[in-house]
């Protein structure tokens, strides 16, 4: 097999009459996922700040994997992706499972983070 043509025009089409093409050809679409992915990964980046900074309130790992909270942050990444939804099917599922990956690299590093840390006051 052979990778597709970026600079060709389109060899499909959508039968969905309500599909509006957002690009002439797969380097534009690539271009435009490349953008994108810079404003994810520093979104991604600030967001880890704040995990970072989280384990400083937590007392044990239980706190730190936050079961309930990690329920809520899934059903919230659900309801915005149906709300952000212009026509994928199943994007809710998509979110859903890229929300649970993240979630679970970023409790596994702030498990690390709160290993090292020291208590400070009345923390006991």
């Amino acid at each position: 097999m052979q990778e597709p043509s970026t600079q060709s025009g389109p060899v499909r089409a959508y039968a969905d009459p309500a599909y509006h093409p957002l690009c002439a050809t797969l380097a534009d679409v690539r271009q435009q996922i490349d953008a994108l992915d810079d404003q994810i990964v520093a979104l991604i980046a600030q967001r880890a700040m704040y995990v970072k900074d989280a384990a400083r309130f937590k007392r044990d790992a239980f706190q730190v994997s936050a079961p309930a909270r990690q329920e809520e942050v899934f059903a919230k990444a659900r309801a915005l992706a149906q709300r952000h939804d212009r026509g994928f099917a199943h994007l809710d599922d998509v979110v859903d499972a890229t929300y649970r990956a993240m979630v679970a690299a970023f409790i596994a590093n702030e498990q690390r983070y709160f290993e090292k840390m020291v208590q400070v006051g009345d923390a006991a």
